[in-house]
This record gives C-alpha cells, sequence and structure tokens, in this order.
C-alpha cells in the first residue's frame, strides 16, 4: 500500500538544485530514447546539443528563440508567484501580433522613426487586453483562470486566422494566408548584420532585470511573495487580492504581447498563421525551470531554446522528427514537477 505523507519542512536547497536534477534525468532518458532509435547517444547529444551552436549563426539563432521565451516567461512569473496559473500566454502572444502588427500594416508606407515604438507599443496593449479578460472573470465570478485563459487562446488564433485569410491578406501574395510584409520602418534593427538576432534582446534583458528589482526591492513583489505563500496572511496584512491578480494579469500579458510583435516585426516582418511555436506554452516551462527567479528564466530559456535549434537538426542530420524537442521538452517539466513533488511530500510502502 503507498501512502502519501506531507513532510513537516520542504528543503530550499532541493529547490533550487532540482531543475540540475530534471536536467540530468532528462538527458539519461534521452540517451535511452536515442538507444532504442538505434543511435548513438554521444553522437545524437553532439548534434542535438552541441552542432546548433557552433558558429556565430547558431548562436545568433539561439537568441531569436530564447528571447521570446524569457520574455513570456518573465511575465509568466509575476501571475505564478501570486499562484495564479495563466496558461494563455499562446493568446496573448497573438493578440499582440495582431495590435502591433495592424499598426503597422495601417502604416504599410511609412518611413517614420515613430512606427516601430507605436507598433511595441499597441503590441503590449493587445497582450494585455486579452489577459484583462481572465483576470476581470477570475475577480468578479471566481472563474477558474487555468480554463479561461487556456480557451481565449484558441479565440485569439481563429481571430488571427480570420485577419490574414481576409482583410489583412496580401494582395500580392498569390492568394497565401499572409499579410504584406511591413515596411522598413516598421522592423526591428538587428544586432549584427547578416544575422537574425534583433534588439528585442535587450528588450528581454532591461525587463529581467527590472523584474529581479521588483521581486527583491519594492513593496509589489513582496506582495507577490506573501500572497504566494499564503492567500490568508496577505488579506492579514490588508493586501487587496484582487487588485494583485489585475495587475500580475496584465504585467503578463503585456510581455507575451511584446513577444508576440517582437516575432512578427523582428524575424517574420509580416503576419501570417503560425507566427509562434508554441513559445507561450514552452515559456510555461521555462518559468518553472527558472525557479520563477528573472536570472534562472534567462539561462533556462537558452536551454529550452537550444532544444528547438537541436530539433530542426536531428530531424535533419538524424532522419528523426523534429517532434523529439518537445519530447526533452515534456521530461524536463515531468522530472521537474516530480521533484518539487517529492521535496514536499514522502512516499511511504506499507
Amino acid at each position: 500500500m503507498i501512502k502519501i505523507q506531507k513532510r513537516n519542512s520542504s528543503s530550499s536547497l532541493i529547490f533550487y538544485l532540482s531543475p540540475i536534477v530534471a536536467i540530468l534525468l532528462t538527458l539519461f532518458f534521452g540517451s535511452l530514447i536515442f538507444l532504442f532509435l538505434d543511435l548513438s547517444p554521444i553522437e545524437s547529444f553532439k548534434i542535438f546539443f552541441i552542432g546548433p551552436i557552433s558558429n556565430w549563426y547558431g548562436l545568433s539563432e539561439l537568441l531569436v528563440k530564447a528571447s521570446p521565451l524569457a520574455l513570456i516567461a518573465l511575465g509568466l512569473s509575476y501571475c505564478f508567484k501570486n499562484n495564479i496559473y495563466n496558461i494563455g500566454a499562446e493568446g496573448q502572444l497573438t493578440m499582440g501580433a495582431l495590435f502591433g502588427g495592424g499598426v503597422g500594416l495601417f502604416f504599410y508606407d511609412s518611413n517614420s522613426i515613430f512606427l516601430l515604438p507605436t507598433m511595441i507599443l499597441f503590441g503590449s496593449i493587445g497582450g494585455a487586453f486579452w489577459a484583462s479578460i481572465p483576470a476581470i472573470l477570475k475577480t468578479n465570478f471566481n472563474t477558474n483562470e487555468i480554463l479561461s485563459s487556456l480557451m481565449l487562446t484558441y479565440i485569439a488564433l481563429l481571430i488571427l486566422d480570420y485577419f490574414v485569410v481576409g482583410p489583412w491578406k496580401d494582395p500580392t501574395g498569390y492568394g497565401l494566408p499572409k499579410s504584406r510584409p511591413f515596411s522598413d520602418a516598421g522592423r526591428l534593427p538587428v544586432l549584427v548584420d547578416g544575422f537574425r538576432a534583433h534588439i528585442g534582446v535587450y528588450f528581454t534583458i532591461i525587463i529581467a532585470a527590472l523584474s529581479y528589482f521588483i521581486f527583491n526591492k519594492t513593496l509589489f513583489g513582496f506582495k507577490l511573495r506573501v500572497t504566494g505563500f499564503s492567500s490568508r496572511a496577505s488579506k492579514y496584512a490588508g493586501f487587496r487580492n484582487d487588485n494583485l491578480i489585475i495587475y500580475t494579469f496584465l504585467i503578463s500579458g503585456a510581455c507575451a504581447g511584446l513577444a508576440g510583435i517582437f516575432e512578427v516585426s523582428g524575424p517574420i516582418g509580416q503576419l501570417y498563421r503560425d507566427i509562434s511555436p508554441n513559445y507561450g506554452f514552452t515559456a510555461i516551462i521555462v518559468a518553472f525551470l527558472g525557479r520563477l527567479n528573472p536570472i534562472g528564466i534567462i539561462i533556462s530559456s537558452l536551454l529550452i531554446a537550444l532544444t528547438y535549434l537541436g530539433a530542426e537538426d536531428a530531424q535533419l542530420f538524424l532522419k528523426i522528427p523534429s517532434a523529439v524537442g518537445f519530447v526533452f521538452q515534456g521530461l524536463v517539466l515531468f522530472f521537474l514537477l516530480g521533484a518539487d513533488f517529492l521535496n514536499k511530500y514522502r512516499v511511504l510502502l506499507k
């Protein structure tokens, strides 16, 4: 008979070491998967994790993938610290791309220096607007924010689909479901000519530094920590939990919206159906793997971004499906949650 017993206290050391344990277990079971596929684990891991960043172009692509993941995860960390689970970042990313991209399409022939800042502003507004819906439903009707934010994701994707096959479809695009390209004034400048990494990386670093300051040096960050530990203690201290829910959702949505507009005004340069390879969902793994710490999130975003690049190389050189990247992401999350569970509970065999 198996009995689950809650521990008197959890170990903070294990809490911070568990991501490393999760990664090591993922590598171990990943090697078993490669063996099952009759592939050499050493050679496969070399192709998967080292090959993609063995040159400057690969490092640039790593930043392209890691930047939106980190940006979204930083926003999600505000909600998660408040024990509010925003699962709809993918939809908020999509609405950020729609709001900001809509400005770029409306002024597609403009060369104004104010076009890109306006697109970025509207991108953050779009994400925050979409995140405000589950926040309002939660605070006014006690609606489950997990379900409402998740369902809104599919609505956002359908809205995007409507615009790219309808009113915003490129008139010279041969009927393909995509918008016309943004003007040069609506594109993010790249960091180095010939590479795709853009100034969105700077925004991510700035927001990470700002988040670190907020979490550790401000009253707002203190309120998030207290509410995360105990909602009853938060109410006893006089904190207004409804306001915290609204604020954290707005911040989370704005960050996801920024990731969306950076994606379409950076590497893509236009709107079309598949603007995100599930960044909004993958960022949840990034946030928890980084322990909701801005520095940890930056590191974990680089690691998870590497699985995207490695999956592409694995498909090309190992002749295996690129979905193997999602397998690695899932294994990391599985073992991380397992380690956290065992840190809080002990399993007794009777």
